[in-house]
């Protein structure tokens, strides 16, 4: 299952399961923000600088992630594009 979407400033937005995680994926210009889960969406939330990437902070909340995550790209939280798969993510 992936997704991606499209956004304003630049923002493109790309959800897709592995294995073990859900992967949502933030891209503008050179800069990158990755939200990852486990594949049964009852964990914590993570952000991390690419998936490959170590964590840079854990949040229960998917609003807090995303949050980071803009900072990250250096946009506003609303900014972000989000796909249709990935809204359920965080506890």
């Amino acid at each position: 299952m992936s997704d991606t979407k499209k956004g304003i400033a630049g923002i493109t937005a790309r959800y897709y399961e592995t294995e073990n995680e859900r992967v949502l994926t933030f891209e503008r210009e050179e800069t990158t923000a990755a939200i990852t889960q486990n594949i049964d969406g009852y964990a914590m939330v993570t952000v991390r600088r690419t998936v490959e990437s170590e964590e840079l902070e854990r949040y229960y909340g998917f609003d807090m992630a995303l949050d980071h995550a803009a900072e990250r790209l250096d946009i506003s939280m609303n900014e972000l594009p989000i796909p249709e798969q990935a809204k359920d993510m965080g506890m």
